[in-house]
Parts: structure tokens; C-alpha cells; sequence
């Protein structure tokens, strides 16, 4: 197949809730990905911020091949055996109390908003229903309803509702 195949295919049924670039990647590696017809590009969107350690660097590919041999997950209605000793690192790291580990930058910024009102209602004394979130134009931070509320472009909000 070539790029407008995989881009066709896509197209037709897949959901169209991002624009992409006309570019179909294969593979990367380090700070570089390749697409179907083998051209090699700079990754400056260190893949959409997710992935931004670079591509496959050996390293952490056998960690995560070793840590799926034993257990891929584990459900928080269980402890495993290094979450504690992770969050340990990271609180010693960023100096902070606790962490809670997040899935997306939508869930964190979800997490934090919810953190926030409940904190300025428990410790501050705001009354009941009276918290207000204040946002950034030209922002956007995810998906999810509230978030994409927030968002000041009509296509990431249109339709969804006030």
C-alpha cells in the first residue's frame, strides 16, 4: 500500500476528530520516524508529547518487554510490587507528599480540576457551587466534556453542548 491507501483507508472509517498531516508513519526510532515509502523525518512533535524520550531507544524497549513477560497491568483495585517504589522516586524527584499516576493528559487535567474545586471548598471556604474554573484562550488540553468546554476554537466545541 502507499500513503494515500493507508490515508484513504483512515479516512473512510475512522472518526474524523483530528486533521492530520498527509504523512503515514511506520516506524522510529530515536528522534527520527520514517514513513511507508521509507522518508525520514525530524520528530519536533516528540509524538504528540506522548512519547517524548524518543523512539524505541533499547533501553526502555526491554523494559517494557521484560515487564510484559511478568505482568502488563495491574487493576489500582490491587498493589504490585514497584508502583510504590516509582511513586517513591517521583515524589522524592519533583518534592512533593504523593503522586497519582495518570493514563492522558486529559485524565490529569481532569484529576487537577476536581483536586481544585474540592480543595478550594474543603480548605478555603468557597461556598457550595461557587467555584469557578478561569482558562486560557487559544488552549487545549484534551477531549474529554469539561476540557474541551474550555476550549476557545468552535471546532473542538461545537455541538457537544453548553
Amino acid at each position: 500500500m502507499e500513503t494515500r491507501d493507508y490515508i484513504e483507508r483512515e479516512n473512510r472509517y475512522g472518526a474524523h476528530n483530528y486533521h492530520p498531516l498527509p504523512v503515514v508513519l511506520e516506524r522510529g526510532e530515536g528522534i527520527f520516524v520514517w514513513d511507508v515509502e521509507g522518508k525520514r523525518y525530524f520528530d519536533f512533535l516528540a509524538a504528540y508529547s506522548a512519547v517524548n524520550q524518543g523512539h524505541c531507544h533499547p533501553k526502555i524497549v526491554k523494559a517494557l518487554i521484560e515487564q510484559a513477560g511478568k505482568l502488563a497491568l495491574t487493576s489500582r483495585a490491587f498493589y504490585n510490587n514497584v508502583l510504590g517504589e516509582w511513586e517513591e522516586f517521583m515524589t522524592q524527584q519533583l518534592g512533593y507528599d504523593k503522586i497519582l499516576p495518570m493514563n492522558s493528559g486529559a485524565e490529569a487535567d481532569e484529576t487537577a480540576l476536581k483536586l481544585t474545586r474540592k480543595w478550594g471548598y474543603k480548605v478555603k471556604g468557597i461556598s457550595k457551587n461557587e467555584a469557578r474554573i478561569v482558562v486560557c484562550n487559544g488552549n487545549f488540553h484534551g477531549r474529554t466534556i469539561t476540557i474541551v468546554s474550555m476550549s476557545s476554537d468552535p471546532e473542538s466545541y461545537n455541538d457537544y453542548g453548553a
